[in-house]
């Protein structure tokens, strides 16, 4: 800013476009020139940008819309959606939200709540949070209003030697670790544990994700064991004036709702429940000789488990797939593209650019007018992040872009980047490959 005779603060917008401009041989002394120091402009005032983000009365995180954004080379404002550049900003709000989040310790809980979670892959899902979520409400749910609250615990049951990151900030009280003979499909055997649990903890209610290969087909049989029938296709679940819960299941191929009351085996879908935010538990790992007093009860194992079958990457839905490799519209060698995946072993997914320019088929397309996906790894190579395409891969685990503009918005989103020509990227991956399995021989292709 510079001051006129009337002491009135007028603006230089030169000096202004100098700063935004990162590359200007004098944006340094321009930043000097308006006190911004190294943040630079940023296209806000730096009280604005502290404003990004801030903790509502209710422990929620608030955010300013207005404060989205950052300015580019050329001095034009650009949005954030990856919320990288806001949550470099406010990194110190987040650890104080982190830390201010209530600490809810249950020593002796009145009764406990079961959730057996899916743990794809060693993590908690989406539909694990939803589950453990609606856990959480029946555990807190106090019918009579006293003023000695009936504390419920909520107990997580993971068939894992180690337990899922995250327990905690899920609203998970109590952990029991339950290691299986075999790693593959071996219902009974967790379902004779599962009875000796029931047995000795008597919890109020069981609860278990309706997927098809996991807490569906376990929970069905723990229902039969148990002699109970059981809720299938649980959406919603709240508290009557009798005390009571009622729950709405999903039937007639998903056209119809069907109320009841909520019984011990819960089998929920997705958005059952909404996950915890605003609250941190104990996760306390209990024994199995604390809780059974013995050993694991044996079970006559009448299913031989010939372990898992090899499945072509290109048969597996996206929304499935663990391992995406992704073009955009910055990929030109398209056979290098199909030859690093089939290598590699992913699953191949596009942009909607990709897939209207007729590359890649539309089922294949990933983003919010696509498929959302929850890869453990998702590789963009050529994608510069439209803002539906980083809505599609907010779920994943780890985002890696191959791009050649370090100033796109899959790169700020991207947890590792690769500043290069993607078709040299892709062919230096796919000799690594065969250099680590000893797959010498040269395949001939031909370069488009």
């Amino acid at each position: 800013m510079s001051h006129g005779e009337s002491q009135l603060n007028r603006r230089n917008p030169r000096l202004e476009w100098m700063a935004r401009n990162r590359l200007h041989p004098e944006h340094a002394q321009a930043l000097a020139a308006l006190g911004l120091g190294k943040q630079g402009l940023n296209g806000l005032g730096q009280s604005e940008q502290a404003q990004a983000e801030w903790m509502g009365p209710n422990g929620r995180i608030r955010r300013n819309p207005r404060a989205i954004g950052f300015v580019g080379a050329n001095g034009r404002k650009r949005i954030d959606r990856s919320g990288a550049q806001t949550g470099a900003a406010s990194a110190t709000n987040h650890k104080a939200v982190k830390d201010n989040r209530s600490q809810v310790y249950i020593e002796a809980p009145a009764f406990h709540i079961a959730v057996v979670p899916d743990t794809s892959g060693g993590r908690l899902t989406s539909h694990d949070r939803d589950l453990l979520g609606l856990a959480r409400r029946l555990a807190d749910h106090d019918p009579q209003q006293s003023d000695l609250k009936r504390q419920g615990a909520v107990l997580a049951v993971i068939f894992a030697d180690q337990p899922p990151p995250g327990l905690d900030e899920a609203g998970v009280d109590r952990v029991i670790l339950l290691p299986m003979s075999g790693d593959g499909y071996v219902p009974e055997e967790r379902l004779s544990t599962l009875r000796a649990l029931d047995a000795s903890l008597v919890p109020q209610h069981w609860l278990l994700p309706d997927t098809a290969l996991g807490g569906g087909d376990l929970g069905r049989r723990m229902a039969i064991s148990f002699g109970e029938r059981p809720a299938c296709g649980v959406w919603r679940a709240d508290p009557d004036d009798d005390s009571g819960w009622q729950c709405l299941c999903r039937s007639g191929s998903g056209r119809r709702d069907q109320a009841r009351s909520l019984p011990r085996v819960v089998l929920a879908l997705a958005e059952c429940g909404e996950p915890v935010v605003e609250t941190r538990h104990e996760a306390r790992q209990l024994a199995l000789s604390e809780v059974l007093g013995g050993e694991l009860p044996s079970a006559l194992t009448r299913i031989e488990d010939l372990g898992a079958v090899a499945v072509d990457p290109a048969a597996i839905a996206l929304d499935e797939a663990e391992f995406i490799l992704s073009a955009g519209n910055g990929v030109r060698d398209w056979d290098g593209f199909h030859l690093a995946s089939e290598v590699l072993g992913a699953t191949e997914g596009a942009s909607r650019v990709a897939v209207d320019d007729g590359h890649m088929p539309r089922h294949r397309q990933v983003g919010a007018t696509g498929t959302w996906v929850s890869a453990r790894v998702y590789v963009a190579v050529g994608i510069s992040g439209a803002i539906q395409h980083l809505q599609g891969i907010q779920r994943c685990d780890r985002v890696v872009a191959i791009n050649a503009d370090p100033g796109c918005d899959m790169v700020k989103r991207a947890d590792l980047s690769v500043i290069a020509d993607s078709a040299a990227v892709l062919d230096a991956l796919v000799e690594l490959a065969r250099a680590e399995r000893g797959d010498t021989s040269e395949e001939s292709r031909d370069v488009a």
